[in-house]
């Protein structure tokens, strides 16, 4: 059960960060191509996209997270050890946590990638200008 919810986990955070890209890819393009040379542009675009999967994939599949349906929890007050059950309302709730931390992630490091972009354009323009 623990492989399935680690597999599942993994390509449910792909998917995800799939869409984003997808979403995505005219606004970076533009961006991009208004504040670098077009040789660059294509590169940083390239980059940006496996940026995307690096950091999206790896907030969504929360491996610490996910190791404590292996190992037995922490003593209670009363000393017992118990190992958390893997139902479905839990693989629900670690679906939907992946699905979550994947768009946190991303979103992340969309929002630097547009502050950074936001800064090039405006020394990009202010060049221009003078």
């Amino acid at each position: 059960m623990f492989v399935s919810l680690l597999i599942s986990s993994l390509l449910l955070s792909a998917a995800v960060c799939i869409v984003i890209n997808l979403i995505f890819r005219k606004t970076v393009h533009g961006l991009l191509q208004r504040t670098v040379p077009e040789d660059l542009a294509a590169a940083f675009q390239r980059y940006l996209q496996f940026a995307i999967y690096v950091i999206g994939i790896g907030g969504g599949v929360r491996f610490y997270q996910i190791e404590r349906y292996v190992y037995p929890s922490d003593p209670d007050k009363n000393g017992k050890i118990t190992q958390i059950v893997l139902n479905s309302d839990r693989w629900t709730l670690e679906m939907v946590r992946t699905v979550i931390e994947t768009l946190q992630s991303i979103a992340w490091l969309l929002f630097l990638f547009f502050l950074i972009m936001l800064i090039a354009y405006l020394i990009v323009s202010n060049r221009k200008q003078h």
